[in-house]
């Protein structure tokens, strides 16, 4: 029988890591992808390393994609990162650290990869709840990269159905914790940060370490992520 194989994009922050555990104990071997796109917080590829590592996938690629030369994103130009904001702001409209059709580019460099190794599935960390409002993280676009996908390529041309998965995309972030803690995840070993110091310590202030705070602080257990005193 042939190795059921799995792209998975590969951030190397708490989403995105418990998404590689839930692939591998859904008996894929892992294909992790990571992008170098020209964000700010570039430290985040040292934990997608870490946690490839970790995790025993088959393979991590780093692409590089240079969304910098677009900008329009305080992730890949010198705009502030929002900090200290309510949850009632967090939740309120498309923010500033959206980068502009990054999940759209992400999944479709993911799935030429898919191609080439003969994976019918990818996976993504997205989540609709507990989260920053990114248009990219909705299940009608997980819904339609995937029409698209059976569409757009060879695989889907000939017969075999492509499946976008995206298990966290109801979960609250304490769901998430819990589930990433079930499954024996280390994660202090992954980067959220939008904004971390250049030694990697997490600011605690951004929308992304507030909301992971939140996760953990509901999930009753500590954060063993470094924070910036």
């Amino acid at each position: 029988m042939s190795e059921k194989k799995a792209v998975v994009l590969l951030s190397g922050g708490l989403d995105s890591t418990t998404v590689v555990a839930i692939a591998k104990k859904q008996g894929f071997a892992v294909y992790a992808l990571s992008f170098d796109y020209g964000q700010n917080h570039k430290q985040e590829l040292d934990s997608a390393a870490r946690v490839a590592k970790e995790l025993g996938v088959a393979q991590h690629t780093v692409v590089k994609v240079d969304l910098r030369s677009f900008g329009g994103s305080a992730l890949t130009s010198d705009q502030p990162i929002p900090k200290h904001r309510s949850a009632a702001e967090i939740g309120q409209g498309v923010p500033v650290t959206y980068v502009p059709a990054r999940n759209t580019v992400f999944l479709s460099l993911a799935l030429a990869w898919a191609e080439t190794l003969g994976a019918t599935d990818l996976f993504l960390g997205v989540n609709a709840l507990d989260y920053s409002g990114y248009p990219d993280c909705r299940p009608e676009f997980i819904g339609a990269f995937e029409r698209m996908a059976n569409l757009g390529t060879k695989m889907g041309a000939e017969g075999s159905h492509i499946r976008i998965h995206a298990p966290l995309i109801s979960m609250t972030k304490k769901e998430i914790v819990q589930t990433g803690l079930s499954l024996g995840l280390d994660y202090s070993i992954t980067t959220t940060c939008y904004d971390p110091a250049a030694t990697g310590e997490a600011c605690g202030a951004c929308d992304a370490c507030l909301l992971r705070l939140k996760g953990f602080q509901e999930a009753g257990v500590p954060d063993p992520a470094a924070y910036r005193s």
